[in-house]
C-alpha cells in the first residue's frame, strides 16, 4: 500500500547519505518498525520482545486480543507513516507494531519508575539496571530515523496498560526522561500534539521555544551571512561561556557584555549517529526547517582544530570521552562533509548577524585616517544596500523599508548616521573646492 505524503513521518535514509557512513543509520541490536523487520542480525532481541509482552499481560490481567484489536483499528494510519510500500501482511504488521511498541514502552517505563516495580528481577539482561550495559546500544537504535514507531501507537499501548484513554503527551515525557543521560543537556517537552515518533520528540526538545523570534528579519537576507570561526570570535574579544541546564540549541549572544552563551554539550561515541539521524530527519521532513543542521555547522565552525576543542573544553562548553581532541574536531568535520546548508533560513541566522555586526563594531580603528577609511566603507555598504532594495521593492513600500531595514537596531542607525555625516562633509569639501577655483582669494 502506497503511503500518503501528507501523513508520512518515518523515512528511509537516502543512498547519498548512507554512502558516508551506513553504520550510523542501521540498527545494531533491535529492530523497530518495518524497515529492518526480520533482519537476522537483530533476531536475538525478538525473544525479549515476547517476554516483555507476556509480562505486560500478566501484570495488567488483560487478554492479548484487546491489544491486537486496538492496534488493528489504527493499522492504516500506522502504515501511512512509513515511506514506500510495506510488504508485510496485515496480521504480521499488527503483531510487529504490538511487540515493538510494548518493548519501547516497557523500557521507557522501567527507566522512569524502576524495573522492579514492573515485575522484573534485578538480574534481567534487558529490563533491569544491570541490563544498562545494553541500554546505550538500544538507545542508539531507538533514535535512528529508519527505526521508529509512531508515538500514537506508544500512547495507545500505554493507555491500554493503565486503563486510561487520554495519554497524548505521556509517551513523549517518558522518551525525554529516557534520553536525558544520552544528550547530557536539558530536554524540554514540546506541548504540541505533533510528536510523530521518538526522534521527532527528541529533535524538538533540543531547540528553544522562541524559534520564530530568533529568525533574522527579511531585509537582512540581502547581505551574505557566515558563521564565524573561533579565531574570529576571539579576535573580536567575544567571550565564550558554557551554560549548564540549557536547551542544547539555545545559543545566545549578549551584545552588551560581548558574551556568547553556548549550552553545555557532552560528546561520546553515539553523538555522530544522533546528529546524522537528526539531520537526515530535517532533510526529509518538509516542515521542520534546518535547525539542528545549523547547530551542528555552528559547533563545527568553533572546532576547526584540536586546539579549538581544547579551548571549548577548558571553558566548560563541551566535554568529550573520545580518544583525543583531534577526534572531536574530525567528528564534526565529517558530520558537515558535503552538507548543503543556507543559514539565512535558520534560527541561528539572527545570531550570525549579531556576531558579525559586533565584530565590525569592535574593529573600528582609533586613529583619524583609519576612521575616515572605515566610514567610507560603511557608506559604500549603505549605497549598495539601497541599490539592492530598489530593485526588490515598490515605491509604496519605501517607508516601511527604511524603518525595518535601516532603523531596527543600533548598528544600522550608526551606519546611516556615519554615511550621512560623510556625505555632508564630502559635499562641503566639493563646494569649497569649486568656489575657490572660480572665485579665488585676491
Amino acid at each position: 500500500m502506497e503511503c500518503s505524503w501528507a501523513k508520512l513521518s518515518i523515512y528511509r535514509i537516502s543512498n547519498y547519505l548512507k554512502d558516508g557512513d551506513k553504520k550510523a543509520y542501521v540498527p545494531q541490536v533491535v529492530s523497530l518498525g518495518p524497515y529492518h523487520h526480520g533482519d537476522e542480525r537483530l533476531r536475538p532481541m525478538e525473544q525479549h520482545k515476547l517476554r516483555c509482552l507476556h509480562q505486560i499481560l500478566a501484570r495488567s490481567h488483560q487478554e492479548i486480543g484487546l491489544y491486537l484489536d486496538s492496534v488493528k483499528e489504527v493499522e492504516q494510519r500506522a502504515r501511512a507513516c512509513y515511506e514506500g510500500t510495506i510488504s508485510i501482511s496485515s496480521d504480521e504488521f499488527v503483531q510487529m507494531m504490538l511487540l515493538d511498541g510494548c518493548f519501547v514502552i516497557e523500557l521507557l517505563r522501567g527507566y522512569d519508575r524502576g524495573f522492579g516495580k514492573l515485575g522484573y528481577p534485578r538480574n534481567d539482561p534487558i529490563f533491569s539496571r544491570w541490563g544498562s550495559m545494553l541500554k546505550t546500544r538500544i538507545m542508539r537504535d531507538m533514535i535512528l530515523l529508519e527505526n521508529q514507531i509512531p508515538v500514537f501507537i506508544l500512547n495507545l499501548l500505554l493507555g491500554l496498560q493503565l486503563g486510561l484513554a487520554d495519554l497524548e503527551l505521556h509517551a513523549g515525557r517518558l522518551v525525554l526522561n529516557f534520553f536525558q543521560s544520552e544528550i547530557g543537556g536539558w530536554l524540554e517537552l514540546d506541548p504540541s500534539p505533533n510528536q510523530l515518533h521518538c526522534l521527532k520528540v527528541l529533535w524538538r526538545s533540543l531547540l528553544p521555544r522562541d524559534l520564530e523570534q530568533k529568525k533574522t528579519p527579511e531585509w537582512a537576507h540581502n547581505r551574505e551571512q557566515l558563521i564565524p570561526c573561533l579565531t574570529v570570535l576571539r579576535e573580536a574579544r567575544i567571550k565564550l561561556r558554557g551554560e549548564y541546564g540549557s536547551i542544547l540549541g539555545d545559543i545566545r549572544f549578549m551584545a552588551k557584555d560581548g558574551i556568547l552563551k553556548i549550552p553545555y554539550l557532552v560528546i561520546h561515541e553515539g553523538t555522530r549517529s544522533l546528529f546524522l539521524n537528526l539531520i537526515a530527519f530535517e532533510q526529509s521532513q518538509f516542515d521542520c526547517g534546518n535547525h539542528i543542521t545549523s547547530y551542528v555547522i555552528f559547533m563545527h565552525s568553533l572546532m576547526k582544530s584540536p586546539e579549538d576543542v581544547r579551548y571549548l573544553c577548558d571553558h566548560e562548553i563541551i566535554e568529550h570521552c573520545l580518544g583525543n581532541d583531534a577526534e572531536v574536531a574530525d567528528l564534526f568535520n565529517r558530520l558537515c562533509r558535503e552538507l548543503a546548508f543556507n543559514i539565512s533560513g535558520s534560527y541561528l541566522s539572527a545570531l550570525s548577524y549579531d556576531l558579525e555586526n559586533y565584530r565590525l563594531f569592535r574593529s573600528i580603528p582609533n586613529d583619524p585616517d583609519s576612521c575616515v577609511a572605515f566610514i567610507k566603507l560603511i557608506y559604500l555598504f549603505c549605497v549598495r544596500s539601497l541599490a539592492a532594495s530598489s530593485l526588490a521593492h515598490k515605491w509604496r513600500g519605501w517607508g516601511a523599508i527604511l524603518k525595518n531595514k535601516y532603523f531596527d537596531n543600533p548598528w544600522s542607525i550608526i551606519s546611516i548616521i556615519a554615511a550621512f555625516v560623510l556625505l555632508v562633509l564630502t559635499s562641503a569639501q566639493t563646494f569649497y573646492a569649486v568656489y575657490g577655483y572660480y572665485w579665488p582669494r585676491s
